[in-house]
């Protein structure tokens, strides 16, 4: 079975955003990047199938919600040092797609500061979950 492109799932799944959150990380894997924090900005994209993410009673608990992007994030960046930006995203996802209403994700983190000639240098990952198999 192949998997589906986001595009397919544009149409039949809500893309929740958070763009450009800024977080203080410990993240890098150089000398002068361990013992420090450094500006990271995370950018995420959900993708929610419309029927885990259309309300029917205009309430929060119907609908996936940024809070728990939110709170994921900040999970994880509290564990502490992580060397690579590749590591953070990949743990990121991971964490997002075990949410039972997320569909698939597309996921960046950037460092801003890293370079003077450079707005920033960074990473973007899309996972989408495997179509569950047909019951027998």
């Amino acid at each position: 079975m192949t998997s589906p492109h986001l595009d397919d799932l544009s149409l039949s799944c809500r893309k929740l955003f958070l763009r450009r959150l800024e977080v203080l990380a410990h993240i890098g894997a150089h000398d002068f990047e361990k013992g420090v924090q450094q500006r990271l900005w995370i950018d995420v994209e959900l993708y929610v199938p419309y029927a885990h993410s259309t309300p029917t009673q205009d309430r929060l608990h119907e609908v996936v919600d940024y809070d728990y992007v939110r709170a994921v994030v900040a999970e994880r960046i509290a564990q502490g040092h992580v060397e690579l930006q590749e590591t953070l995203c990949d743990d990121l996802a991971e964490r997002l797609l075990a949410h039972p209403g997320v569909r698939a994700l597309r996921l960046s983190t950037c460092k801003p500061d890293v370079y003077p000639d450079t707005q920033a240098v960074g990473v973007e990952i899309v996972r989408i979950k495997p179509e569950p198999e047909p019951a027998p």
